[in-house]
């Protein structure tokens, strides 16, 4: 039986949804409606459109009976996790031709490494990038010659652009194609205390490299838990990927195997008859919690409060935080992985990884079994486990107890009774906290501000020694609109030394920390940011802040009739707007909505 929360909820979604929803779904169903849509092509567009294609598949193409899927492609060779998409292509056209059918790259779509980019001007762009993706998608999906699509994306604005682009397409069957994480290198906890001992000017530059080249040794995905394994982990739960298929290492034969299996099973979702899923029956407002309750159990990346905001919008599907937070309230946190714990995400896919997460998630009453996926209707196939046997997948029941109860707990004995995502709230605005790395004792902090508007302004103070006290630093001026709303992960080792060192710290801000957030009690996508009226802008070193993760607030104690008789200066962002390609982003920037509904400018 569902939880009576995650009922409620997702009826409240449903409710709010509908004008909005059923527009959508009338949309799809229109263009469904079609039918082939290379029918309608002209014989100069079929031509154009299968020129570069062999004699059998030109055949193929134009008798109309066969399945031509598209592929989405962000490969390149700035993420270590889409490197293994080089050779996805060939590996796809050959599956999808042993059954019968067709593959052609639709399209290649953008794709940042934020850890490239980390603190640098670039990462500006890194949030914008996701709506370039979602465009970038629809350009290469209106050639109007498909039947299907497969998106090969994983890392953090990569995957909900990739979904924010196929929902335009809603009406073609549509599966996600993992490359799956590097093997483990340098243990988390160890790199975490070497950027810390940097920050304290303890280790050389030579150090602090070695440390990181360590930890981020090899192709695929990063394998701590943060946005690019968040991303992961939430489309399997949606349904969006094979079962079992997220955290299969690069290299393995199985990897290999399931990108083939998924070519050819988007191909049986596009043929009609019963089997036809297009990507709107997988994508709806019972799949969307499913995803959200996924992540809060796992104690996943805070960018995904907004990007499944996004995603959700896109298919007409309105999504909140106070949606998350009272998920989050009866989700209880069944994995510990970095930062949350000390365990990377091979170790949680070796514990029971994510059939062990599904099926504790369906026996707790948390998840909705009445949802069509790439396996077929209901969640069933996701609570087994994928092996290769005599060279054909199989998917198998996984053991009843966890691998390792310190990484994977079942539902009747969790780590935490929450998820520990909270919504926090209060005159200085709405924002998001994780709170699953935060111990107990940190959560509540009330103390003087202390005012930065870079990351390095707070890095040159801490290492000028102006820190070594009790403060909330307040960090503004990183929203979308300001600067299009970079993560700020340098602030964390510093943050991180001092409350070590026994002062209490917390950080709140309009930019972003993403899956990164740690320890350090962190406020963060605080809306509206500093440069569209927020409260933040008026904030004075010394004022006392509360922040109060427990109970959810963040407070400016200062007397209202102070509040309002300060000014706010006309802040010069010019520098905001020059060098490594910002000048072609400073007008989309203006545009971008607040976090809690996605930071878009492509969604109402």
């Amino acid at each position: 039986m569902t939880h009576a929360t995650i009922t409620a909820v997702t009826e409240r979604i449903v409710q709010r949804s509908q004008a909005r929803r059923q527009a959508y779904l009338a949309r799809m169903l229109k263009q469904q409606e079609k039918g082939v849509q290379r029918e309608a092509l002209s014989c100069s567009n079929l031509a154009h459109g299968f020129a570069s294609c062999g004699k059998q598949e030109k055949d193929t193409l134009s008798h109309f009976n066969k399945s031509n899927i598209a592929i989405t492609t962000a490969y390149n060779d700035m993420l270590s996790a889409h490197q293994p998409y080089g050779v996805y292509p060939d590996i796809i056209k050959e599956a999808c031709r042993e059954v019968g059918s067709v593959a052609q790259v639709a399209g290649g779509v953008p794709a940042m490494c934020d850890g490239v980019t980390q603190g640098q001007p670039g990462m500006e762009l890194s949030l914008m990038s996701r709506d370039v993706i979602a465009m970038a998608t629809s350009v290469g999906l209106s050639h109007a010659m498909f039947d299907g699509s497969l998106m090969l994306g994983i890392c953090d604005k990569i995957v909900p652009g990739l979904l924010m682009g196929a929902m335009s397409f809603g009406y073609l069957p549509t599966l996600f194609v993992p490359a799956g994480p590097m093997p483990s290198g340098l243990p988390n906890k160890e790199k975490a205390k070497v950027r810390q001992e940097y920050a304290q000017g303890k280790v050389s530059d030579d150090d602090l490299l070695k440390a990181e080249s360590a930890s981020y040794h090899s192709p695929g995905t990063c394998t701590f838990y943060g946005t690019a394994n968040s991303n992961q982990l939430v489309l399997e739960a949606m349904g969006l990927q094979l079962p079992g298929s997220s955290f299969v290492n690069p290299t393995s034969p199985l990897r290999l195997a399931l990108t083939k299996l998924a070519s050819q099973q988007v191909c049986r979702m596009a043929q009609p008859g019963d089997g036809f899923t297009p990507l709107y029956k997988i994508v709806d407002e019972k799949s969307v919690v499913n995803g959200i309750v996924a992540l809060l159990a796992t104690g996943g990346s805070t960018n995904l409060t907004m990007h499944i905001v996004a995603a959700a919008r896109a298919a007409g599907i309105i999504v909140d935080w106070q949606d998350f937070a009272e998920l989050s309230a009866v989700t209880p946190l069944l994995a510990r992985v970095y930062p949350n714990g000390q365990a990377d995400i091979n170790h949680f896919h070796q514990a029971g990884g994510m059939a062990f997460l599904i099926r504790e998630l369906r026996r707790g009453g948390l998840l909705h079994d009445d949802v069509h996926t790439a396996a077929g209707y209901g969640l069933e196939r996701y609570t087994e486990k994928p092996e290769l046997v005599d060279g054909k997948v199989v998917w198998n029941p996984i053991p009843e107890a966890s691998g390792d109860d310190e990484i994977l707990r079942p539902v009747d004995r969790p780590f935490l009774p929450n998820g520990g995502m909270n919504l926090v709230k209060g005159n200085l605005g709405r924002a998001v906290i994780k709170t699953s790395a935060v111990a107990e004792e940190h959560q509540v902090i009330e103390a003087p501000a202390k005012i930065f508007e870079s990351q390095a302004a707070l890095t040159k103070a801490f290492q000028d020694g102006e820190l070594n006290q009790d403060f909330v630093a307040i960090v503004r001026y990183q929203g979308p609109q300001a600067n299009g709303m970079p993560e700020l992960h340098k602030l964390l080792p510093p943050l991180g030394v001092l409350q070590d060192q026994g002062f209490k710290v917390a950080l709140v801000t309009d930019g972003r920390m993403s899956g990164a957030s740690g320890k350090v009690p962190a406020a963060i996508h605080v809306s509206p940011e500093a440069l569209d009226g927020g409260l933040l802008a008026k904030v004075k070193e010394g004022d006392l802040v509360r922040l109060d993760a427990k109970t959810g607030i963040l407070e400016l104690l200062v007397d209202e009739v102070e509040i309002e008789s300060r000014t706010v200066p006309e802040k010069d962002l010019r520098d905001n707007d020059e060098g490594l390609g910002r000048e072609l982003f400073k007008n989309m920037r203006k545009l971008l909505s607040s976090p809690e509904t996605g930071a878009s400018a492509l969604l109402d």
